[in-house]
């Protein structure tokens, strides 16, 4: 709609027409065109002929401001809505008692988790029976017995001077709290903060450094020469791998991908590695590359008979085939990438003249960072492990560890680090290593992204997670002999094992569990070991706020990522754990569950290449099979969420601390306790990321 507006223009002059599309009657607004600056900014013009100030414009004003309450009002909708569905989505979870114990994978160690579970819900009995002890203190006034010399002798006296059963054993329970509990648990709360501050240290250094590097614009820059030797017709040979098992939502796009790369055809080689074990997802695989073989495409199909090793396997036999060594480069993709046509112009261009030059990476971008609440908090933290974290490792020292996909490797690198190998589940990091300790340089591209997906429900993400905080230490346990013997500097060596392994990979989610999730609220209950208000609210709102920098459109979600990093924490401590002490099925592999959005996004131009792409002597009944999966992909799986039961019990927890908090008046420490309390309860009931109706 566009107000009327030329009755109240003066001296001919018109101001800007706002149009607003509405959505639907719930005053969600689609598009807005404000009034540009010159309506609202009074100026005087030396070339104005009537020497007079345009003002502003009062009736547009008023329009863009009740536009403004409307959308307002529109953001209240949709929060009243969504409060209205917790409730049946949480009579859904309890009625349908499905819990993550039961018919669980077996990526996570039943031993373990067992005992872990046990263990707080101990916790969480004891701190429900001091709760009742504290409340009925509070009521009776004893709740001002701290640990003072003074106060302690009266302690001892009124508990044996008294015969109520109650005081005497609240009175005791002070005495062993004051003189056995505190000091220790002060003394392991000291260690975890000075771990936090080591690594909050850390991470401020690398925000300025990566500050550094954007105020001098340095960047990697291939050498003119070898940009002019590809557009002189001199291109090396380069093979591209698709590892792949069972990725029926996503093989569509990705292999037209990296057909349509732009590089001569006698230059490259396409290996579809399919680990699929499920007969029609071969079947379509092998559908989709006869396809473009009838395009013209060099490309191939490959699958194993026995699938050892999962991914590090499947690439290690596919670089023993015969035609490998007449390759130079091998670029390598996971299933859900799709890396834009220029991808090999931009990285290969990067090895001339560098012969120790082993890897080049470029970053990821994401096809549904704004799918849900789940992918945005993701989005945030990989945004910082790119922007920050890689481009200054690799700027400065030119090592980091290698993301497994949408990286380009001199196979000479590879053969002189030991190939693949299968002893850990992070193949990646752990040929990146190998490779360090050689010797090879490593580059990453900032400006050069590679689109792909990300999980969008907590099960795939808890999954996913597991794997990539369980693999690292796995790998630190094989390869610390190897890094004290390495023929590198000193430095090097003190960068792979204290900042690389030790504090990035151990400490972090170390004292992230320890220090918010059982230290802090067991203070509640012994206040006379106490957590200081920077550390409990300002340091990690500091650290919070640098995370987010790399994101800055994601400001408004500060709050609950600083929060559901706390919550996940309990994740990636119980996978450290398992990872160090080799616990059970710490080595399994889990392929990370993909939704399709890939393939979604791109509809149009699928169904286009499906017509291209038609042929004679398909296998019957195939194409009918593919419609179905493709019919698959825009109906949603029935599927049933799940209750957490560690996150949850943690609440209970969390919940319990904030209570007790109110009773010695701790405002920071209360809110602090609360909202994280809140937030395991909406990850442990599994309403954070794709809901199921």
């Amino acid at each position: 709609m566009a107000p009327p507006f030329g009755w109240w223009a003066k001296g001919g002059h018109k101001g800007t027409p706002v149009v607003v599309k509405m959505e639907n009657p719930n005053w969600s607004m689609v598009e807005l065109e404000a009034p540009s600056e010159d309506d609202f900014l009074t100026r005087n013009s030396p070339t104005d002929p009537r020497g007079k100030a345009r003002g502003k414009n009062a009736k547009q004003l008023t329009w863009v401001l009740l536009l403004k309450a409307h959308r307002a009002a529109g953001c209240l909708t949709s929060i009243a809505s969504t409060l209205a569905s917790l409730g049946p989505a949480i009579r859904r979870r309890v009625a349908s008692r499905r819990t993550d114990t039961e018919n669980s994978s077996s990526f996570e160690n039943r031993t373990v988790r067992t005992g872990f579970y046990t263990c707080i819900k101990l916790f969480l009995c004891l701190s429900l029976l001091l709760l009742g002890f504290e409340i009925a203190a509070y009521y009776k006034g004893w709740h001002h017995f701290v640990a003072s010399e003074h106060q302690f002798k009266y302690i001892i006296t009124v508990s044996f001077g008294v015969k109520d059963v109650f005081e005497w054993l609240y009175s005791h329970w002070v005495l062993i709290r004051v003189g056995f509990i505190a000091p220790p648990l002060q003394l392991l709360a000291n260690v975890c903060i000075v771990l936090f501050l080591t690594q909050s240290l850390d991470r401020l250094i690398l925000c300025l450094c990566c500050l550094w590097i954007r105020f001098k614009k340095i960047k990697p820059i291939p050498k003119e020469d070898a940009v002019a030797a590809l557009e002189n017709g001199f291109f090396p040979m380069v093979l591209v791998q698709i590892p792949m098992c069972n990725e029926k939502e996503v093989y569509q796009h990705s292999i037209a991908a990296m057909c349509k790369l732009e590089w001569p055809r006698s230059k490259i080689l396409i290996q579809v590695l399919d680990d699929s074990d499920d007969p029609i997802t071969q079947l379509l695989i092998q559908e989709e590359v006869l396809k473009w073989q009838q395009e013209g495409a060099n490309i191939v199909y490959q699958h194993r008979q026995i699938r050892d090793g999962y991914k590090a396997g499947n690439l290690k036999s596919a670089m023993r085939c015969n035609y490998v060594k007449d390759y130079e480069f091998v670029a390598i993709f996971d299933a859900d990438f799709q890396p834009t046509t220029d991808f090999l112009k931009r990285t290969i261009p990067h090895f001339k003249d560098k012969e120790d030059l082993g890897l080049v990476q470029a970053r990821w971008s994401f096809v549904n960072k704004e799918e849900n609440l789940l992918t945005r908090l993701q989005n945030i933290n990989l945004s910082f492990h790119f922007e920050v974290e890689q481009q200054v490792n690799g700027v400065l020292i030119n090592f980091f560890g290698f993301n497994g996909t949408a990286g380009v490797w001199r196979i000479k690198a590879l053969e002189d680090s030991g190939g693949w190998l299968e002893r850990t589940t992070v193949e990646d990091m752990d040929i990146a290593v190998r490779a360090h300790l050689q010797g090879w340089k490593f580059i990453f591209l900032n400006d050069v992204e590679c689109q792909c997906e990300l999980p969008e429900s907590y099960e795939a993400y808890r999954k996913q997670q597991h794997r990539w905080h369980s693999g690292p230490m796995q790998l630190f346990r094989l390869c610390l002999p190897d890094i004290i013997h390495a023929k590198i500097s000193v430095w090097k060596k003190f960068n792979l094992i204290f900042l690389f392994f030790l504090l990035r990979k151990l400490i972090l989610p170390f004292y992230s569990f320890t220090l918010f999730c059982i230290i802090l609220p067991m203070t509640m209950f012994i206040p006379e070991a106490e957590l200081p208000a920077w550390v409990v609210c300002y340091v990690p709102a500091t650290m919070s706020f640098l995370n987010i920098l790399p994101a800055p459109k994601s400001f408004p979600f500060i709050v609950p990522y600083l929060l559901f990093e706390n919550t996940m924490s309990v994740t990636k401590f119980n996978a450290m754990i398992s990872g160090l002490f080799q616990l059970g099925n710490a080595y399994e592999w889990v392929v990370t569950k993909k939704s399709g959005r890939s393939s979604e996004s791109d509809l149009v131009s699928l169904v286009e290449e499906d017509s291209k792409h038609q042929f004679r002597g398909s296998e019957p009944g195939l194409n009918e099979i593919e419609a179905d999966v493709l019919q698959e992909q825009k109906v949603r799986k029935k599927k049933h969420n799940r209750i957490y039961t560690k996150e949850l019990t943690l609440a209970f927890l969390l919940l319990m601390a904030s209570a007790r908090s109110l009773l010695s008046m701790q405002g920071i420490h209360f809110y602090f306790l609360l909202f994280q309390g809140i937030t395991f309860l909406v990850v442990g009931l599994d309403l954070i990321g794709e809901q199921v109706s």
